[in-house]
């Protein structure tokens, strides 16, 4: 089994993306209803699959990433269009050049996304947002990465950390956003970006590791 792809054979990744936003649409704006505006899913949904026509057999991940992160920071509004926008925008720039993906790429390709939400905002990890599944993925991706870590298990370990940073914001009270507003109210509900982020690596790395087989 190979550790890495090809990105110029990524596009299944990018549609793994697509379809896991379409069949999470209404949950994650279920979860959004309840302390937040209600249209998460919706709105990303919409971005997603304006993004996925625009897309051709022949697109790299990288170029299929741009193309996504374009369309939600122009075409989708609402406080996550612009975050996610420029989160896809960044990692797509930091494997433009890369003919290979694995584990080393993946923690740099979510290292530049993180950089990039983190300049747009003060969000910090206990804040009830969708730093609090990204910040410990990152953290699980690059020692990982630093540790020659095989594929399969890299994956397993980034994807239990993305997964118990995600879960933990449902005991949280948010602090930035519409919702922070709630304060103790906001307790109990899990946070929808935070949701999306989990759903969305763990749609990347689980479609990453069937190409390898």
């Amino acid at each position: 089994m190979s550790n890495q792809i090809k990105n110029a054979e990524g596009l299944k990744v990018f549609t793994a993306l697509v379809d896991v936003i379409h069949e999470n649409r209404t949950y994650l704006s279920d979860i959004d209803g309840k302390i937040g505006d209600g249209d998460h899913g919706i709105n990303m949904d919409k971005g997603f699959q304006i993004a996925g026509g625009r897309v051709e057999a022949s697109t790299s991940l990288s170029d299929a990433l741009l193309i996504l992160g374009k369309t939600l920071l122009l075409e989708i509004g609402g406080s996550m269009g612009p975050l996610y926008g420029q989160f896809y925008k960044a990692m797509a720039k930091e494997i433009k050049e890369s003919e290979f993906i694995g584990i080393p790429e993946f923690a740099r390709m979510l290292r530049a996304g993180y950089t990039a939400i983190q300049n747009l905002g003060e969000a910090k990890p206990g804040d009830k947002t969708l730093v609090d599944t990204l910040d410990p993925a990152t953290a699980a991706a690059e020692k990982a990465a630093a540790g020659n870590v095989p594929f399969p298990q890299a994956a397993q370990e980034i994807l239990t950390a993305a997964e118990a940073g995600w879960k933990s914001t449902e005991d949280m009270v948010a602090k930035i956003g519409r919702s922070s507003r709630l304060g103790e109210r906001s307790r109990g509900v899990l946070d929808a970006g935070a949701t999306s982020c989990y759903l969305m690596i763990k749609a990347m790395l689980t479609t990453m590791q069937e190409l390898m087989k």
